[in-house]
């Protein structure tokens, strides 16, 4: 565990995985804002489920492969990138850290990695695109019942230059996180007896976060609200959804939230860029099969004719190259650079997503891999069931 004096300029550096910079964000933040972060939906077994099925997964290197030069970067959409990672759309980073959703791109950028911006985000897509200039930005959309804001957010997102468009089609309805109503928490946060209780109790994300957005502008909400009202997740969306973003952004189109191989192939016959394997971070449906699960079987659905991306709980470099070996062509992080940029900000997400690229070097060295190229299916064993 960490020391406590967070405080000190070295602080990032003394994290030294993933785990020691969620434990400095708990420290800080008030318990509604960690645990929407920290925790899944229902009984929480997709949780479980993610981080069981990747540690059921073990690797069996190869040796006296000469990897004394390695390389970890990688090719996406016919562009390099310095890791096999991008990271995942987070609602909260902005309420994590003051500026977070910035900070984070920042780092990304510094990464030479991908960031996605959430739909939820507290900061305009607007303002993350003017001051991470040069970065790899990716919007993500959920569409909700006013389809023009849909439609404008779109067009928006193209106009700020943003490369890649992020359909979450895996949220038809809210998901039930039954922490949330205990916690007094909801998106937008509104403030209520039980929340203002809990952020009395942690000061520095008080005078940190909250003091300073309320001196500027105001207290954190949702930067890219439906005119009419809160955000509504629309379950009439389908193909034709689908088809009409696909005719109207102008750069990639995503789909992110696919596990079944069926949806793959229609999606690679609609036309889009991309998919992403995901279960939402076990935070949606609670009996989800687990990623790292679906997605040999996906992999195969399209064939090659498009890349498969995949998220939800890789936490380690070890989770990463086994999801590359089984065909990923990048992965996508989420909480573990939300929780470096509520530990530290800026430099927090920059030290998590160092940790990442640091492990995925080593195990890559360990597995005789020099080259993210070299990571294949070989290198994996699993205990016949």
């Amino acid at each position: 565990m960490l020391q406590r004096d967070w405080r000190s300029p070295s602080g990032p550096a003394r994290a030294l995985n993933i785990a020691d910079l969620r434990e400095a964000a708990r420290r800080r933040l008030p318990r509604a804002l960690f645990e929407y972060v920290d925790r899944g939906a229902e009984d929480e077994l997709a949780l479980g489920t993610n981080r069981s099925a990747l540690d059921r997964l073990k690797i069996r290197p190869r040796v006296l492969r000469g990897v004394a030069a390695r390389s970890t970067e990688a090719m996406l959409f016919g562009r390099p990138m310095e890791l096999p990672i991008a990271v995942a759309p987070t609602a909260v980073a902005g309420t994590l850290w003051h500026d977070g959703d910035v900070l984070s791109a920042r780092a990304a950028v510094a990464a030479g990695i991908p960031y996605t911006l959430s739909t939820f985000s507290v900061t305009s897509l607007e303002r993350v695109a003017q001051a991470a200039p040069g970065g790899r930005l990716w919007f993500q959309l959920y569409v909700s019942t006013d389809r023009d804001h849909m439609r404008s957010l779109v067009d928006r997102a193209g106009h700020a230059g943003y490369e890649a468009l992020v359909l979450t089609v895996d949220g038809p309805v809210a998901p039930k996180r039954e922490y949330n109503v205990r916690n007094g928490f909801h998106m937008p946060i509104t403030l209520n007896p039980r929340l203002v209780w809990d952020v009395a109790l942690h000061p520095r994300w008080l005078m940190g976060v909250a003091a300073r957005h309320q001196l500027g502008t105001g207290f954190p909400s949702m930067a890219h609200p439906p005119a009419r009202g809160v955000h509504q997740a629309d379950p009439s969306i389908d193909w034709d959804t689908v088809q009409e973003l696909r005719d109207r952004f102008p750069g990639k189109l995503l789909l992110k939230g696919i596990l079944h191989p069926e949806d793959a192939r229609l999606a690679a016959s609609a036309g889009v860029d991309g998919i992403v394997v995901s279960n939402h971070g076990g935070r949606s449906l609670d009996a989800a099969i687990a990623t790292i699960d679906a997605l040999p079987d996906i992999v195969a659905a399209v064939d090659s004719r498009l890349p498969v991306l995949v998220d939800s709980a890789f936490q380690r470099g070890s989770d990463i190259v086994k999801a590359l070996a089984l065909g990923a062509a990048a992965v996508l992080v989420g909480r573990s650079v939300l929780w470096g940029v509520a530990s530290f900000g800026e430099p927090g997400a920059r030290r998590s997503i160092q940790i990442l690229g640091e492990e995925i070097d080593r195990v890559m060295a360990q597995a005789g891999c020099a080259r993210i190229q070299d990571i294949a299916s070989e290198i994996l064993w699993q205990r016949p069931s």
